[in-house]
């Protein structure tokens, strides 16, 4: 089979693309033919070097969409369409960046789905990770809502699960760098809020806020959060990963509540409610970009690049079937 294997720290150069064994199965463990995977921000980091328990050379990716080639695991089928989240995977183990990956029984999780590979590969990991965010922000419909870092895969990922729902629901969109307000103009948000240097340009306030950003930003997003608003801390894209200096009783504003989601937390039932969510309400999961296997390296540069926009996938070669 062909992946992507890193060896060393570095840039997007490092990730190599080697012919490699196809994985033998063992007891408790399922062989999938992978069909894409989304890149995330998270292998970005350990491609850094920035995940200091990940040990190379590996195969890194934390998600993937693809069939049952070969599994242990009574209840699955040969063939069976299935997707993987987190659990690991890319880490203490070899991940997605390849055409086939060798992951534990109880981290496969079946799906009925009409979407295709493209569409499916983009929904693992950033709609499970925005849809999670959207329980816990207890969204309605007339809420007045925020996206901190709208440009991310699932900031964008989030907007489009509220406005299927909720059309006219009112979304504003936080974004670091005035290009890509024209990006967005295509996008489902209603407003653009430039954030300079973790402050939000405006006055306004709201009853939702995503928070993205993470602890870089949380004490400026409470100055922005309405009457018995929400904060769901999700992301933590301004590099900080701990909140400094925050005392509750001052900083949580306005009879406010702050909570998180974290995608690490799986369930079938879960999976299971956010496809039905993607049926019942026609959300659009289209990615952004789509490139082949050979082209992580590329895919990694853009995202980290200024044009990097929205959510990025990988497809395999559906004519090696």
């Amino acid at each position: 089979m062909k992946a992507i294997v890193i060896y060393e720290a570095g840039g997007p150069e490092k990730l190599l693309l080697e012919d490699r064994p196809i994985p033998q199965v063992r007891e408790g463990w399922t062989l999938v033919k992978v069909r894409g995977f989304g890149i995330n921000h998270s292998e970005i980091f350990t491609r850094q070097g920035l995940s200091p328990t990940v040990k190379f050379p590996r195969i890194l990716g934390i998600e993937c969409v693809g069939q049952v080639a070969e599994t242990t695991r009574p209840d699955l089928q040969p063939g069976q369409k299935v997707v993987s989240i987190m659990g690991e995977m890319g880490r203490a183990y070899d991940g997605s960046y390849a055409e086939f990956a060798l992951l534990p029984n109880e981290q496969i999780y079946p799906v009925k789905t009409d979407l295709t590979w493209t569409e499916l590969a983009a929904v693992p990991e950033t709609y499970y990770t925005a849809f999670g965010s959207l329980k816990n922000l207890q969204v309605q419909e007339n809420d007045r809502i925020l996206v901190r870092a709208a440009t991310s895969g699932v900031g964008l990922a989030f907007a489009r699960l509220v406005k299927a729902r909720f059309p006219n629901a009112y979304i504003a969109g936080s974004v670091r760098s005035g290009s890509k307000q024209f990006l967005l103009q295509h996008q489902p948000y209603d407003d653009i809020i430039m954030d300079q240097n973790g402050r939000l340009e405006t006055d306004e306030k709201f009853e939702k806020i995503l928070e993205l950003t993470g602890p870089a930003t949380i004490k400026d997003s409470f100055a922005h959060i309405a009457e018995g608003g929400i904060i769901c801390n999700t992301g933590q894209l301004g590099g900080q990963w701990y909140l400094e200096n925050f005392d509750p009783i001052v900083e949580i504003k306005n009879n406010s509540f702050l909570t998180s989601f974290y995608s690490g937390n799986v369930s079938q039932s879960l999976i299971d409610e956010l496809f039905a969510y993607i049926d019942r309400y026609e959300v659009n999961v289209t990615p952004r970009r789509v490139f082949p296997l050979e082209q992580v390296p590329e895919a990694h540069a853009y995202i980290e690049g200024k044009a990097g926009f929205g959510k990025v996938i990988i497809i395999n070669d559906e004519r090696k079937s």
